[in-house]
Formats: C-alpha cells, sequence, structure tokens
C-alpha cells in the first residue's frame, strides 16, 4: 500500500506457509518460467486512482472498468478525488468515461465494484457512496453517459461494494457491505443485504443478514458478489459472521451461503478460521459444477486460502498462502478466481511473491497452486504493486488485470499477461431458451460463416468484428457454442445452457 492510501482504505482492510520429487512438487506451489507481463497504462489520479475491481469486455473488444479514487472533479470524497469510469484499448490507450460525483449531488462514488456488461450492450455497475449518502447503483453507455438508477438509504442496504450479475431473468443482483433491516445489528448500522434490481432501477431486498442474535447467517459481504449457478440459484460469501462466532475476534470468520431468486438463504459453510477466514470475493462456478474462492485470512499460515466448495456444502481446502518461505508464493487474497480455457483458475495476492508486492497465480482444480509472476519486479515498481482486483481472460486468451498501486505515478497500472492459451468466445449471458438471442463475443468475426449450438446450426448476424448476435435454435442442446470465422473455428470458453 502507499502512502496514498487513505485512511478509509486503512481502516475497512483493519476490520479484522524420481517419484519423490514429483510427489514434493505436486504437494506445495512452484514459480513457473517468466511469464510475459505488459503494463498497459499508468494511472496518475488525474485519470484515476486505486482501480479495486476486474475489468470487463465490451462488445468493441475494448475493455471497461473503475477505479475507487481520482477523477476530474474537485468533489472530495474520504479526502480525495471520488473515481472513474475508463475504457482501455489493447493497446493501452486510455478514455476517461466519467469521474463520479460531478455535482453536490454525487450520483456515485468511491467505486470499488467492477461493472458488467449487459445484454443490451451497457455497462451496469455500484458506487458505495454517493447518491442519498449510502451509495447507489447505476448504468453507463460506452460512451460514457451515465444514469442513476438506484439511491439506497441505509434501510434497503448500505455501501454495494461488489460488482452485480445479471441473471437469466434480465434482473441484476448484488450485495452490500452494511444496511438492511437489521441496523440494530453491526454497531447499528446494519449488517448488509443481498438485492434484486431491474434495468430501470426497481429494487428489491431479498435478504438483510444477521437475522437472529450471533449472526450464524453471516454478515458484511464486502467486495463479494454473487455468482447465479446451474441451478438457477445464487452463491456467495460473507466477510464475518456464521456458526463459529466466537472465532475470528469474535466476529465469526464468515460464510458460504446459497440464496434463491426469491431470496431463501441457506448457510452452506462456516469459516472457522483453521480452513480459512474472512471471504471477500465473488465464487467461480467450475466446469465440474463446484465452487471455487479463496478466504483473505486464515488457513494454516493465517494468510489466506483457496478453497472448492460443493452445492451442498463440503468444503476442501485446496491450497494455503504463505506456505513457501517469506511467502513467495503470495498471501492475502482479495479477488476472486477466473476458470480458463485450460480448465485451471488464475487469480491474484494482495501481498507476498518474490518481492512482497503481490503476485499472479494459477491454480488447478486438485490446487497445485504456480506462481505466474511477482510485482514490483521493475525498478520502482513500474509493473504495479498489490493487486486487489481479480483477473479477465479476454477473448484473445491474454489475461487483463489491474494493480491498486505502483507503476510509473505509484497510482496504479494496467497491465496483460500472456500464458500463451489461444482466443475462443464468449456470452454476455451463457443461458437461454430456443428461440431467444444472445450476444456472443470475440474478434476475427468479419466473414464468419458459421454458429453452431453443440453441433445445431444456428442463424446470425455479424453486427462487429468483435460481437455476432446468434438465435438459439430448435434442437440445441446444452454445450459448447462454436463460430466459424475466416481465421478458423472458435470455441466458447463454457458450455451455453439452453433453458426448457
Amino acid at each position: 500500500m502507499t502512502d496514498k492510501t487513505s485512511l478509509f482504505q486503512r481502516c475497512r482492510f483493519l476490520g479484522i506457509g524420481g517419484i519423490l520429487i514429483l510427489a514434493i512438487w505436486l504437494a506445495t506451489a512452484i514459480a513457473s518460467p517468466a511469464q510475459t507481463l505488459t503494463t498497459l497504462t499508468n494511472f496518475d489520479e488525474t485519470n484515476g486512482y486505486d482501480p479495486e475491481a476486474a475489468l470487463v469486455q465490451g462488445t468493441d473488444g475494448n475493455f471497461y472498468g473503475t477505479t475507487f479514487e481520482g477523477g476530474a472533479n474537485s468533489q472530495v470524497c474520504w479526502g480525495y478525488r471520488c473515481g472513474t469510469a475508463f475504457r482501455i484499448t489493447h493497446a493501452g490507450t486510455l478514455t476517461t468515461l466519467h469521474s463520479f460525483c460531478e455535482s453536490g449531488g454525487c450520483g456515485g462514488d468511491l467505486v470499488s465494484a467492477g461493472l458488467v456488461l449487459g445484454t443490451n450492450g451497457n455497462f451496469y455497475g455500484a458506487a458505495a457512496g454517493g447518491g442519498a449518502g449510502y451509495g447507489t447503483i447505476f448504468e453507463i453507455a460506452p460512451a460514457g453517459r451515465l444514469t442513476e438508477l438506484h439511491s439506497f438509504d441505509g434501510s434497503d442496504g448500505w455501501s454495494p461494494s461488489a460488482a452485480l450479475v445479471q441473471a437469466i431473468d434480465g434482473n441484476f443482483y448484488g450485495t452490500t457491505y452494511y444496511g438492511g433491516a437489521n441496523g440494530s445489528g453491526c454497531g447499528g448500522i446494519g449488517c448488509g443485504t443481498v438485492f434484486r434490481v431491474s434495468s430501470t432501477g426497481t429494487l428489491t431486498t431479498l435478504h438483510s443478514f444477521c437475522t437472529t442474535p450471533g449472526c450464524p447467517d453471516g454478515f458484511g459481504p464486502w467486495y463479494a458478489g454473487l455468482v447465479q449457478a446451474t441451478d438457477g440459484n445464487f452463491y456467495g460469501t460473507t466477510y464475518y459472521g456464521g456458526a463459529n462466532g466466537s472465532d475470528c475476534g469474535g466476529n465469526g470468520c464468515g460464510t458460504v451461503f446459497r440464496i434463491t431468486p426469491t431470496g431463501k438463504l441457506t448457510t452452506l459453510h462456516s469459516f472457522d478460521g483453521t480452513d480459512g477466514a474472512n471471504p471477500q470475493a465473488t465464487l467461480a462456478q467450475g466446469a465440474d459444477g463446484n465452487f471455487y474462492g479463496v478466504s483473505a485470512r486464515g488457513g494454516t499460515n493465517s494468510l489466506g486460502t483457496a478453497f472448492k466448495i460443493t452445492p451442498s456444502g463440503n468444503l476442501t481446502t485446496l491450497y494455503t498462502f504463505c506456505s513457501q518461505a517469506n511467502c513467495t508464493d503470495g498471501d492475502t487474497p482479495l479477488s476472486g478466481l477466473v476458470q480458463a480455457t485450460d480448465g485451471n483458475f488464475y487469480g491474484t495476492t494482495q501481498a507476498g511473491g518474490a518481492n512482497g508486492d503481490g503476485t499472479v497465480f494459477e491454480i488447478t482444480p486438485s490446487g497445485t497452486l504456480t506462481t505466474l509472476y511477482s510485482f514490483c519486479s521493475q525498478t520502482g515498481c513500474a509493473d504495479g504493486s498489490n493487486p486487489w482486483a481479480g483477473l479477465l481472460q479476454a477473448t484473445n486468451g491474454t489475461f487483463y488485470g489491474t494493480t491498486q498501486a505502483g507503476g510509473a505515478n505509484g497510482d496504479g497500472t494496467v497491465f496483460s499477461l500472456s500464458t500463451g492459451l489461444g482466443p475462443f468466445v464468449s456470452f454476455v449471458r451463457n443461458a437461454a431458451k430456443v428461440g431467444q438471442n444472445i450476444i456472443i463475443l470475440g474478434q476475427g468475426f468479419t466473414g464468419t460463416t458459421g454458429v453452431s449450438f453443440n453441433g445445431t446450426p444456428a442463424t446470425f448476424i455479424v453486427k462487429a468484428d468483435t460481437f455476432l448476435t446468434a438465435t438459439v435454435p430448435a434442437g440445441a442442446t446444452t454445450g459448447p457454442v462454436t463460430v466459424t470465422t475466416p481465421g478458423g473455428t472458435l470455441t466458447s470458453n463454457v458450455s451455453f445452457r439452453v433453458l426448457p
């Protein structure tokens, strides 16, 4: 963390390791050969500072994101300007789309949540502050026009800090760190919520955490958003609470939960410190149907874990961070994992690594961890340091991410990391019924001659070289989608689900 880190950031972070050789290799993290990391841009406060959320790919093939602080406006939020939304090209040209807190009303500020691409081509996000003072939900067009959709008032949530997810019903679902109906809990400011919000801003609170004394259902879902699983339910984590309330300083070590679209919440697992503590990252559902995630603390070395949990709640600790001397394998993972096209998961740690300033790592579904890159490997940390955000695997196969600090100005960076994985296609939403249109993202689509859903040909319209629309054909079944382009056939990174 740099000396520019605000008091607000410091306070929120304080809230609370022959055959014999092969066996040793499988049991410990290993350092891979040097990967190709390229710094694409350096933040400088006026164009943003302290990016904390993963990037998202737009229909134009560019990447979109947010910064927690910085921007062009003179309004100040916790001592710094109030954050930005930005676009960046593959080559590193950054355009500030919006500087938050344009006026005294502050339609949103302090954005720690990333953007999500909606099926209409616009982006949706959440601001932890602004609005009536408790945060907002907003829509922003690729050209930068921002519309405030909902302003929280505390009773319906406070400080939405995680990215939204657009569900198969077209609505957006998310979490707030504070607020909700149980306002007497958590110091009188509420213990957080799960909510649904329509694309026009109608918000419904689905669950207010800490429904009973001791908060066995958890509280404080921090940066952890929701993932909609193949069963139609949502899965998430809370930073505090759970059945082991006496652990982790008496606040509980956090939970994993499932919640239905109508709001019925089931606690699947309560962390106890030994198996992890204080998860603050969104889960990822793997191709095997299980969920994969990280905890910021806990584990054998109290510096975080990677875990797998089944939909029924059976948790397996895959890896304990700081398992190597001087934590060269990284520690304190703050962001979620992404399953790449090779079947492995990729993520970042905020600290540790060869230089103590964070890492990029790869971990197999069985728990073998490989450190791909250690930040601050260049003089003056020109390559960035302390990543808070997770990674995006873009459809060209390369990973893209941000660092919270470091770079030429000490204000953070956007970087790319190539591991040699090839191009693919992805979806804005990976489930639909026969006859519905979907958006497919990729590259080289000009001249496309065919799209098929698990082998069934579909009608399609190429909208641009980077995206096309296709109609789910009659007879289609759940499976991969392929797009035949002049440069070759591209296959989707995940299966497309044909809904009944």
